[in-house]
């Protein structure tokens, strides 16, 4: 069940601190106005729609020194190229969307994070986009005093119990659990190696790997390593001595290559299966390229770049010629339940501020992704709405941003009989 905060003297005071900017600019607050930050009356900059007003939407991301800045860059753009898409159409409710404004760099940092956040809170209704699972929870508490919300580049389990996280796609837990599954059923494992970040990625990713583990009666350790080319020593040190059937890596894409890499260079033919962040096309240009054509499996939330549905040509013809990158897929996935929660808010009998908005979340009985996910996918008012279904794909390096689906939307034993009472992994 999600954990239900809503803070509505907090809210009241924080919009006294903002000067109300929504209902300033947008109508004075009266009945049927917007009274919220980061909505006005006038048209936004550059905007598609002149007769339109605007809503603000921040982002916060990393786009330079951090170590999911290949994915960070590309998820920023799509998401651009979904809210064009559709201010294009028309807009939402008299509104159009900006999502250029405001946008700000993490460094993945969770210190630096909470002092951007800080900075644009003021001038957005919601975030577009907060990468990263320490990062957001860096700032969670004060989203919700503020009842702000937003839509996660992260997949924590965590997510799905926090109200404010509008979240897409199944969590790294699921995906670990699904992915032990998989390999049980078609290679008869009998042991597991979970090799991640210390946290809510890889801690996520070994919770779920080691509940499937015990599951499925097999043997499962796990070790942790920091980000960085030069820190995986260890990780792949206990992958030689240890030789398991199976290896789950929850790191960033540099840290896999390095990992698959080096185990392999030093006799290690098991196989590996990477959670969503662990891949770039950039790698098939990498040392490691051949070793992960030979013992690497991406597990993902749903389909690469290249998959044929509605939504993967609607983000591919957006886009235009771009080298080919699931950090544009996840982008564009992760921008529709915002948009369902924005027409929801617009057109539906909720108070026009943040907590309408918030409460118009809680509303959501399923999400339209154009085929990139189901739409039970984005069900929010279920009392165990955890979504539990992912797919696996091989490395192709025809294929575009470098995958091919091997396993197509599927839940194994495992997470099928797990019971979400909370997170899988706590720090």
């Amino acid at each position: 069940m999600k954990i239900r905060k809503v803070g509505v003297l907090l809210t009241a005071l924080a919009l006294t601190a903002a000067g109300c900017r929504g209902g300033d600019e947008g109508g004075g607050g009266g009945e049927g106005s917007i009274d919220a930050p980061g909505v006005t009356s006038e048209a936004c900059p550059d905007a598609v729609n002149e007769d339109n007003g605007c809503i603000f939407l921040g982002t916060i991301s990393d786009l330079t020194a951090g170590p999911f800045a290949p994915l960070g860059v590309p998820i920023t753009e799509a998401q651009e190229a979904f809210w064009q898409r559709v201010n294009e159409d028309g807009g939402i409710g008299g509104y159009d969307i900006n999502v250029t404004e405001y946008v700000r760099d993490n460094l993945y940092n969770p210190e630096t994070h909470a002092q951007v956040y800080a900075e644009i809170e003021p001038e957005v209704l919601a975030l577009a986009q907060s990468l990263g699972s320490p990062t957001t929870l860096a700032i969670l508490e004060q989203m919700k005093g503020s009842d702000v919300i937003a839509a996660p580049a992260s997949w924590t389990s965590l997510w799905g119990f926090e109200d404010n996280i509008l979240e897409s796609g199944s969590s790294y837990c699921v995906e670990a659990m699904n992915a032990v599954d998989y390999m049980v059923e078609n290679e008869q494992i009998e042991s597991v190696l979970a090799v991640g970040f210390p946290g809510d990625y890889g801690g996520d990713g070994a919770a779920g790997a080691e509940a499937a583990a015990e599951a499925n009666g097999i043997e499962f350790t796990s070790v942790e390593t920091a980000p960085g080319q030069e820190a995986q020593a260890g990780a792949v040190s206990s992958i030689v001595q240890q030789d398991p059937d199976l290896v789950i890596i929850g790191t960033g894409p540099t840290e896999t290559a390095v990992i698959v890499g080096q185990a392999a260079a030093q006799g290690y033919q098991g196989q590996f299966v990477g959670l969503s962040p662990t891949w770039n096309p950039a790698l098939l240009e990498s040392p490691a390229a051949g070793a992960l054509e030979q013992l690497f499996i991406h597990s993902g939330p749903w389909g690469s770049y290249g998959t044929d549905t509605p939504g993967h040509e609607a983000m591919r013809e957006a886009l235009g010629d771009v080298e080919a990158n699931d950090g544009y897929t996840s982008g564009w996935a992760w921008s529709y339940p915002m948009k369902a929660a924005l027409e929801e808010w617009l057109d539906g009998d909720y108070s026009k501020d943040r907590a309408g908005l918030l409460e118009a979340v809680q509303s959501l009985e399923s999400v339209d992704f154009e085929g990139m996910l189901p739409e039970e996918a984005g069900n929010r008012s279920a009392e165990n709405d955890i979504f539990r279904q992912s797919l696996l794909s091989e490395v192709d390096p025809a294929a575009d941003a470098g995958l091919t689906t091997i396993q197509d939307f599927f839940t194994g034993p495992s997470a099928e009989a797990y019971e979400f009472t909370g997170p899988c992994f706590e720090g």
